[in-house]
């Protein structure tokens, strides 16, 4: 099993959507996690969750994990398949709790209630190809199944 988590082939396309998904979510997970960007840390994320979205205490932690540590799993290229499994889980539930009421467009014009959908089905594109390819070139994946 440990073989086909860390399988990758040394193309670019993974090295590719990897870095790019990973830089994105970072910043969210140091938000939460540390309070950077804005955020609220550890302390105000676990509030946040539990106050706005009824959402418990380890789910929230298991949030904050796969943001933080999952992008830069992403970044890194470690455990490449199991860092975008979480940022998938994160997304699926950012959809259910928040976003599926605006409908399906992002808030550009700020006339909606809130963001829509759309960005979280690029992620979910972006991860399902990472299932697929792994995390490609320069990856500790790629070290690692050598």
């Amino acid at each position: 099993m440990w073989k086909k988590l860390i399988a990758t082939d040394d193309g670019w396309t993974g090295f590719v959507l990897r870095l790019t998904l990973g830089i994105v979510i970072f910043p969210h997970g140091a938000q939460k996690l540390l309070g950077w960007f804005g955020g609220g840390g550890f302390g105000g994320t676990l509030d946040a969750f539990s106050q706005y979205w009824g959402v418990p205490a380890f789910l929230t932690v298991l949030v904050i994990v796969a943001e933080f540590f999952g992008a830069l799993g992403l970044i890194t290229g470690f455990l490449t398949r199991l860092s975008a499994a979480g940022v998938a889980c994160v997304m699926l539930g950012a959809v259910y709790l928040v976003h599926w009421p605006n409908g399906f467009f992002m808030n550009w014009a700020g006339n909606q209630g809130g963001e829509g959908f759309e960005y979280h089905l690029l992620v979910f594109g972006i991860v399902i190809a990472l299932w697929v390819t792994g995390g490609g070139r320069y990856s500790v994946d790629r070290s690692l199944s050598r």
